[in-house]
This record gives structure tokens, sequence and C-alpha cells, in this order.
């Protein structure tokens, strides 16, 4: 069963940085040996992505690009696309748009922003998920 999970910020450095829990999410993924899509809401959030990635973890480098810009997107662990980039979609979809994405994905997790005032489309999407038969979860970071 293809699942949805919502991540909702509610850690200080989260909150600061909701950008953090991104990384967090796409180093579990890549752990887990799952190629990732980072659905990013525009090309400078997408290039804040990418910058945030490669100083995250000082330990373990999460191997990453921006989709388009480098041959082997193919071969990238975790990919980031723009909206504007028609990607084939992966195992692990991490959606950081206002839409739901389309195509066919096992998981997607959204996150969840802190203010509660931004958070109508995501109950949307919940509905939206839990029509299309998703296992549908809620997880606090």
């Amino acid at each position: 069963m293809p699942r949805a999970d919502f991540y909702l910020i509610a850690k200080e450095r989260f909150r600061e940085e909701p950008l953090l829990l991104v990384c967090e999410l796409a180093k579990r993924g890549y752990a887990a040996n799952l190629p990732i899509l980072v659905l990013a809401r525009d090309a400078a959030q997408a290039e804040a992505l990418d910058d945030l990635m490669w100083s995250f973890d000082p330990d373990e480098y999460l191997p990453h690009q921006i989709a388009g810009l480098d041959e082997g997107d193919d071969d990238t662990p975790i990919l980031i696309a723009t909206p504007d980039m028609d990607i084939a979609a992966r195992a692990l979809l991490i959606n950081l748009r206002d839409a739901a994405p389309t195509g066919s994905y096992e998981r997607v997790l959204e996150v969840v922003p802190a203010d509660p005032a931004a958070r109508g489309p995501l109950r949307e999407r919940w509905k939206h998920y839990q029509a299309l038969g998703f296992d549908v979860n809620k997880h606090d970071m």
C-alpha cells in the first residue's frame, strides 16, 4: 500500500530553518537505500537546499544534485527538481510544493510548516492521499 507521511515542524532548529528537516528526511531515505526525489517549490529553494545538503552532516556526504544541471541525474541518489522539470517519480518523494505530486510513487513525505495559518493546502493533500488509498501518517519533528 502506498504511504504518505506528514512531518510537522516542532523542534526549534527546524522552525528556524525548515530545510534542515528536509535534509534529515533525505538522510534517512538515503540510509535506507531509497532513490529520492525532492520536489522544490522554486529554483531559489532548490539552490538553498543544494547548499544546505553540502554542510548538513559534517560526518556524512549526502550525494545529491539539482536535476538537469549535470549529467548523471539517474545515478544520483538524491535529486532536487524545480517545477519546470519533468522528472520521473522515484521510490521516495519529498514534496515541498503546494500541490500533491502526480505520477506513480510508493511513498511521499510532506513537510508541514510550523505556522498553523500555512497548513491549509496540507489538509487538502491529506484528504487527497486518503482518497487515493494511501496509508496516511503524522509525525512531530
